[in-house]
């Protein structure tokens, strides 16, 4: 179900990708920004960030996926300039990259809107909610 809606919205996302691109003339950029959204476990990474600054362990937890891959795609975001990190003693915490630009702005509008609209993603976020409420914040 998810493989389907992210092919559906890579269409939607290429054609702004070509639009922009050839106004700004930052095709690899925007190229590269785009890629990121091709997977599946990306999509509910930027999903979960959402809703604020997550720790990694509890984006690991929610998801019910490794460290190390959850650290690659991560890695592979803030690359491509979605997310920020932070760290604070032993734990990073990842959040989405403010919208600089009014076209960045519509993305995320466009990503938060399909996040909502989706069953799964919809679930991700109640477990995240849950995980949250019952361990609180990294120690």
């Amino acid at each position: 179900m998810i493989n389907k809606w992210v092919r559906s919205l890579s269409l939607v996302l290429f054609i702004g990708l070509y639009l922009t691109s050839n106004k700004t003339g930052t095709m690899k950029k925007t190229l590269f920004l785009f890629k990121a959204l091709s997977d599946e476990t990306r999509l509910r990474i930027l999903n979960l960030l959402t809703g604020g600054e997550v720790c990694v362990c509890h984006l690991t937890e929610a998801l019910q996926v490794g460290q190390s891959k959850v650290s690659r795609h991560l890695s592979y975001l803030k690359n491509a300039g979605w997310v920020e990190d932070r760290r604070d003693g032993l734990w990073v915490y990842y959040r989405l990259v403010p919208a600089k630009t009014h076209f960045h702005r519509k993305e995320m509008e466009a990503l938060t809107l399909c996040f909502q609209e989706n069953k799964s993603f919809r679930q991700d976020i109640k477990t995240l909610r849950r995980i949250l409420k019952s361990n609180g914040l990294c120690e």
